[in-house]
């Protein structure tokens, strides 16, 4: 017998779309009341499960780590409500988890693509200006759609944050993950890479913390989003006391970067930029923070219908992922009250249900 879920309370289906009446039968939502009585009701404001579109799951501070590891990165996602996760770079094959049904749901990313001895070592590919497009090609058919590149890095010779590569070869990098049919982001901190990424045409920027008031017209124009993970950029402050002593020129960048990060992402939203919330769990980031990086943006000045479209319902149409309808799978989380009028309520989920089975119980 297909196990039956009933919703009794409201039902967020949009921001501005309350409906009432909802069930899951056999791992299904429908908003036809089934014949035969519920195993399990629910009460509380149901929300599509939450997107964390910047995590790295099968990542740790030295590379990749073992599948002991990975899954309980995964758990800890899944018991925050993060349902749906756009993995942003992994040394691991985690196509085991794509299988586990108790599991959230993973869009990979493939490696990393990073310019030789600029990045974090151990996590990516790191490569020379004339491998780049051929590592592109190899990722954009290993991923789900996916190209992460790391557009800069502190450049020890220079002192402070540079381009990782030439922008005629980010450009043709691009472009042919174009042709592969996958779409490509990249870690951007400085203001110039942002500059070199629009004009190579990405379709995403991560973290953007160079933001500047020329570049947001052209985000919108391009429908470029942007994942802030504001937890992340929390740190700058630690590693740019740590950079001082060598490095000063980059410290002070890093520095002011951090000091407009929230200035920087109210001027994107204000301005119609697509934000969506990523954590960039993994190797520094603890996993299962999405509801802290829905807070941040909250912070920044967003109001809570847009964190939660950031986290929920545009996240998952972005990523060609099913919200609340009728026949999705019953990937949802449910709050005590209304979250858009307390955004509180998504950091003490009541219950979160994934592919029609409750994960915890209160």
């Amino acid at each position: 017998m297909a196990n039956i879920i009933e919703f009794s309370g409201p039902v967020l289906v949009a921001s501005d779309d309350v409906r009432h009446g909802m069930w899951s039968v056999g791992g299904a939502l429908t908003f036809e009341r089934p014949l035969a009585r519920p195993d399990e009701v629910l009460d509380g404001w149901v929300l599509p499960g939450f997107v964390d579109a910047h995590c790295h799951i099968g990542l740790g501070a030295g590379g990749a780590v073992d599948e002991h590891t990975t899954l309980a990165q995964a758990r800890a996602d899944l018991v925050a409500g993060t349902l749906l996760i756009r993995d942003c770079g992994s040394p691991s094959d985690t196509r085991w988890v794509q299988q586990r049904k108790d599991l959230p749901r993973l869009i990979r990313s493939g490696r990393h693509i990073a310019r030789s001895r600029r990045y974090l070592r151990g996590l990516g590919h790191e490569i020379e200006p004339e491998q780049l497009v051929e590592t592109v090609r190899k990722e954009a058919r290993d991923g789900d759609g996916w190209v992460k590149l790391v557009g800069d890095w502190i450049d020890r010779d220079i002192g402070d944050l540079a381009a990782s590569f030439p922008a005629k070869a980010v450009k043709d990098a691009i472009s042919a993950a174009h042709d592969e049919g996958a779409r490509v982001t990249a870690h951007c901190f400085a203001e110039e890479t942002i500059d070199d990424m629009l004009d190579a045409g990405i379709d995403c920027i991560e973290h953007a913390t160079g933001l500047l008031p020329r570049h947001i017209p052209r985000l919108v124009e391009q429908s470029v989003a942007i994942v802030p993970t504001l937890v992340n950029i929390a740190t700058f402050p630690e590693i740019a006391a740590q950079a001082a002593p060598k490095f000063p020129r980059y410290a002070d960048h890093m520095t002011r970067l951090w000091e407009r990060r929230r200035e920087r992402v109210l001027e994107a939203y204000e301005a119609g930029v697509p934000i969506y919330a990523g954590t960039d769990a993994g190797s520094v980031i603890r996993h299962g923070r999405i509801a802290d990086e829905m807070h941040e943006l909250h912070d920044a000045g967003l109001p809570p219908s847009a964190v939660l479209d950031a986290a929920a319902w545009g996240a998952r149409k972005w990523l060609g992922a099913d919200a609340i309808s009728e026949g999705a799978s019953a990937d949802v989380v449910v709050c005590r009250h209304d979250p858009r009028r307390d955004l509180g309520a998504v950091s003490a989920l009541k219950h979160v249900v994934l592919r029609g089975e409750l994960v915890g119980r209160e």
